[in-house]
């Protein structure tokens, strides 16, 4: 079993960036090629815009990327879609639209989402009654809170839109649409998950199994807002899909259109600051000291490195920063375990099925038990086979499979090392590390034992690595906390108060592949004005007839 290797990744998608490179002007600069900035240069792109997109790590996709180490791929972020399986959703005609129709999906097992909550199996099937069905086979005493629960869940969407919408209103209408938004939207719309769930039902072993999805969104039952919670599980209540061809693919078939119009992504690209003048930001500047200018700057860099690492610090004060800050906080940071094994997924037995093992159906306990105590159980370990999802992994990688662990930690547990650099924090950090491999590869016998003796390759990220590579300084994999206070922060819209700047990504709407993506949407309509009008009509009105239940926006 290899510990980790310094091989550099073949999967590097985007050109390198060197400033005799650039062709400016350019009508946009966007700081970071997740898939927010992405989305909203591709779009601007097809409305004829000239957009520069500059991403700091070698490879571009955020968190949607991939890396290939001793013959073997992983994705980093991109466990699972939902939403894609009808080319008349928004999140699959939104990709149709980035990619020109060149992103291709394949359908993960019925089967889509396993839940372990102690000795009690959960098993999510596609589809409505398929949904309905697993939760009854494992709850019969419980169809009536099952289904005033689908109920609701059926209910959230047009909440969903007026919500979405709202981020477009001008600044000026803040008052008047907050009054608009609590008599528009029903009343459990942004209350706690945990207290509209147990409106419906005392039983906390349903409770746990309709929350089981928790770790999609980073926050516990109690701590949650409702609307996360149902956007999650209508998101995927038709099944889960991968991308054909692995993560990477989805910057690969992006990247072409945001060209078209003369557009280009670098990687190695390093921004160092946004340039501000007489109030307005108009550029930006690099690591290497060059300066790009442009009439527009979007930043897909999230919420907190926007305000707190790249504008001035006068800025932010004067348009009431720090007082907003205030009311959000990070998400929690988390542990990844990438496995490579020799053997194709046939052969090792490995489903399309998701698996989410967790203590007990107690969520919001296990995370406490281990805040007070990290050497307690994890409060959840996420399992996904992306060897297995990827009807195109063998064309790469014959003859092997891959798995991948998610679980929660502490950044505490590693901020001794955070000034090291990657690859070289030294034999405590290793070990540290090792203990925690250790620990997790145990959870993956434990549920997979024909793997023993199998496993070829394996490397442990912890959220240093996450901040190394992805800027997030706490290792947070969702950005901002979904929790109800963060829903009700209004100035978590594309348009900021500084002229110029505008935010995308999952910071200003919802965090997961499809909500970051649907907030590249927004911003690019709110740059656009009224020219955007068709475009978002396009993807939110006219859907067609799918034959499935439709939402307007939920994140992945």
């Amino acid at each position: 079993m290899s510990k980790s290797a310094l091989t550099p990744s073949t999967i590097r998608i985007g050109r390198r960036y060197r400033a005799n490179r650039l062709d400016g002007p350019y009508d946009a600069i966007v700081i970071g090629s997740g898939i927010g900035g992405l989305c909203t240069a591709a779009l601007l792109s097809k409305a004829g815009q000239k957009v520069l997109v500059l991403e700091q790590h070698y490879t571009a996709g955020g968190y949607t990327h991939s890396y290939a180490r001793n013959g073997y791929e992983w994705d980093v972020g991109v466990h699972y879609i939902g939403d894609v399986g009808s080319p008349h959703t928004v999140v699959r005609k939104l990709f149709d639209t980035i990619t020109d129709g060149k992103l291709k999906w394949a359908p993960m097992d019925e089967n889509y989402d396993r839940f372990f909550l102690g000795d009690r199996v959960v098993n999510l099937r596609a589809g409505k009654q398929g949904f309905r069905e697993s939760l009854l086979e494992a709850f019969p005493q419980e169809e009536e809170a099952i289904d005033r629960y689908m109920a609701l869940l059926g209910k959230m969407a047009s909440g969903m839109q007026l919500y979405t919408l709202s981020k477009l209103a001008p600044s000026f209408l803040g008052p008047l649409l907050g009054k608009g938004l609590k008599k528009g939207l029903p009343n459990y719309f942004n209350r706690c998950t945990y207290d509209v769930l147990r409106e419906l039902t005392d039983n906390e072993e349903l409770i746990g199994a309709l929350t089981g999805q928790w770790g999609d969104y980073g926050v516990t039952p109690r701590q949650s807002s409702f609307l996360i919670h149902s956007l999650i599980v209508k998101h995927f209540i038709h099944g889960g899909y991968y991308p054909v061809g692995g993560a990477s693919e989805i910057a690969k078939t992006i990247i072409p259109v945001i060209q078209r119009s003369g557009g280009e992504v670098f990687t190695y690209a390093d921004v160092t600051g946004i340039l501000v003048e007489k109030g307005k930001a108009v550029g930006v500047r690099m690591a290497d000291g060059e300066e790009i200018r442009s009439p527009r700057v979007i930043s897909n860099a999230g919420i907190i490195n926007t305000f707190e690492h790249l504008l001035p610090r006068e800025t932010c004060e004067k348009i009431g920063y720090p007082r907003q800050r205030e009311q959000v906080t990070p998400s929690m940071p988390h542990i990844g375990l990438y496995i490579g094994l020799k053997g194709t997924p046939q052969e090792l037995q490995l489903p399309k099925t998701n698996f989410w093992v967790y203590p007990s159906a107690d969520h919001d306990g296990n995370v406490a038990r281990f805040l007070e105590n990290t050497d307690a159980e994890f409060p959840v370990v996420y399992i996904s086979f992306p060897a297995a999802k990827d009807p195109d992994y063998q064309n790469r990688w014959p003859g092997t499979s891959t798995i991948e662990v998610v679980a929660p930690t502490t950044y505490e547990m590693f901020e001794p090392w955070k000034d090291t650099i990657w690859g070289k924090r030294g034999d405590d950090y290793e070990a540290r590390k090792q203990a925690i491999t250790e620990r997790l590869m145990a959870m993956v016998y434990e549920k997979l034992p024909q793997l023993k003796g199998r496993v070829d390759y394996v490397e442990t990220s912890t959220p240093l690595s996450t901040a190394w590579f992805c800027r997030y300084s706490q290792g947070e994999l969702y950005g901002l906390n979904h929790t109800p206070e963060r829903f009700d922060q209004r100035w978590l819209r594309p348009k900021t108060k500084v002229p110029g700047l505008y935010l995308t990504g999952q910071d200003i709407l919802t965090c997961g592949v499809a909500g970051a993506m649907i907030g590249g949407l927004l911003t690019s309509v709110s740059i656009l004005g009224y020219k955007g009008l068709p475009m978002a009509k396009r993807i939110f009105v006219d859907r067609g007839k799918s034959g499935v239940d439709e939402q307007v926006v939920a994140p992945a």
